[in-house]
């Protein structure tokens, strides 16, 4: 069975290193701590014992004895003694510490509890032979026996406390010894957390270095121009997308060299149709066909007015090569051809040319208008009844240029303009549309997305009352031309 691969963040590696050496350091410290507050309590419990203990035997030894003195010679009444408070007081201190004591340190304060009551039992005989009458003399003598059993007392209070002294020695030795044991081992938990800290650094870091790398590598590759290098996934999250997104932009990258390749062969095509087109033979033969007619009707100022306009016409087609023309030169070039064409159509077909002199010197890419007023010749005015008119215009707007052509002709039905659009959106060259003359409104559509480098495409209205299309391109002069030629 495949091992399934944890993904995990740089960030998460780092809180986990983190919470293991808080965990391997702090609980020992905490451990220490309730240690040493354990010891401190009982340390500090058996010093007030002792204390306590120390102001009983002076109750035990001095006041107690001195106020059965004071109740015998008449000094003192019992009560004006307070003798059995004292007493009380003693017994009651000695069973709490009964209590509170270990088993062992005990038995000092179980004698000196019997021997309280022994000491009680004296005061009571005192008692007893004060309310008798009995003489002071005998009296006396059971002070004797009081400071005795006080003296008893004492010595058990004086065993308590040195068994008090002997258990807070050992506690102390026992205190010494937890200590010790507790520093090293914080010393040898220290030095394993840092072999654990190391560990992970250096696992952490080559989980992130090797895909770093293979990052770099593949970098490496695709500026190269190798674009199918592809990165190993990995486990580290962070990592993980940026993997993704090189892998990403490495496949848009061979799509848009596919795309662009496409592009550039598609151009070739619509480039060479447009120049099929330019040079149509039969556009050709009824030209010269049109001049021999003038000439045999002896219209001398017509043949050179045809003949001038054909000049114009193929000179300005082929331009030397070049791409970009002077919109002075694409207005002559459409003038030329709407001569040649009025003169075939001369009763059809009327033109109005609306280019100002002001943008004339401005450039823009050949071959973008004649193509337009063809589709609306062919497409439009040829084929309706009594013919129509077309108009072309041009102005500057915004640093743009803007240009419509558009004709009174026969215009196309929804599901025709739906289709032509459609077929501009996919970019298909063709040499007409519906069929007809001229390399057509697709062709032209795809040339000034690829030169322009823009997604606007040509814009069409059509109806009842002719076609309209309207297209906006950059404005640009002879030196932005030159510029770009020499960066290309």
């Amino acid at each position: 069975m495949a091992k399934v691969r944890r993904e995990k963040s740089i960030l998460g590696q780092i809180n986990d290193l983190s919470r293991k050496l808080v965990f391997m350091l702090v609980i020992p410290i905490i451990i220490s701590l309730l240690l040493m507050l354990f010891y401190a309590a009982k340390y500090h419990s058996a010093i007030d014992r002792m204390e306590k203990v120390a102001t009983l035997k002076t109750m035990v030894t001095e006041e107690i004895p001195e106020g059965a003195w004071n109740i015998v010679s008449g000094r003192q009444s019992f009560a004006e003694s307070r003798i059995y408070a004292s007493i009380g007081k003693v017994n009651e201190t000695i069973e709490s510490f009964t209590e509170q004591t270990a088993e062992e340190n005990r038995l000092s304060l179980v004698v000196a509890r019997r021997t309280m009551q022994t000491l009680e039992n004296y005061v009571d005989r005192i008692r007893d032979n004060i309310d008798e009458g009995v003489p002071v003399v005998k009296n006396e003598a059971v002070i004797e026996e009081v400071r005795g059993v006080a003296a008893l007392v004492d010595s058990m209070l004086n065993d308590y406390i040195a068994a008090e002294i002997n258990t807070t020695a050992r506690m102390s030795l026992s205190l010494r010894i937890w200590v010790l044991v507790t520093a090293v081992a914080e010393v040898l938990i220290v030095v394993v957390a840092l072999l654990v800290r190391n560990r992970s650094v250096k696992v952490t870091a080559t989980s992130v270095q090797l895909p770093i790398e293979r990052l770099e590598e593949a970098a490496a590759r695709i500026a190269e121009g190798s674009l199918d290098a592809k990165i190993e996934d990995t486990d580290v999250t962070e990592l993980r997308n940026l993997t993704l997104q090189v892998n990403t932009m490495a496949e848009r990258l061979r799509e848009m060299m596919k795309r662009s390749s496409r592009d550039a062969r598609n151009l070739r095509k619509a480039e060479l149709r447009t120049l099929q087109a330019q040079i149509n033979p039969h556009f050709l033969y009824n030209t010269l066909d049109a001049i021999v007619w003038k000439a045999e009707a002896g219209e001398k100022d017509e043949v050179i007015q045809l003949t001038s306009a054909l000049s114009d016409f193929f000179r300005i087609s082929l331009s030397s090569g070049a791409d970009w023309i002077p919109i002075s030169q694409e207005k002559k070039h459409i003038e030329g051809y709407l001569k040649i064409q009025q003169t075939r159509y001369r009763d059809i077909l009327d033109y109005e040319i609306d280019i100002p002199d002001e943008i004339g010197d401005f450039y823009i890419l050949k071959l973008l208008l004649q193509p337009l007023v063809e589709n609306a010749l062919y497409h439009g005015v040829k084929i309706k009844r009594g013919g129509g008119t077309i108009r072309v215009s041009g102005k500057l707007e915004d640093g743009y240029l803007l240009f419509s052509v558009s004709d009174t002709g026969l215009g196309m039905s929804r599901e025709q303009l739906e289709e032509l659009r459609e077929r501009m959106r996919h970019g298909q060259p063709t040499v007409s549309e519906g069929g007809g003359g001229g390399f057509g409104l697709v062709n032209v559509n795809m040339r000034i997305r690829l030169y322009y480098n823009q997604t606007d495409d040509l814009m069409i209205e059509s109806g009842p009352e002719g076609t309209a299309v309207r297209f906006k391109v950059p404005c640009r002069t002879r030196e932005e031309i030159d510029d770009e030629s020499v960066s290309g």
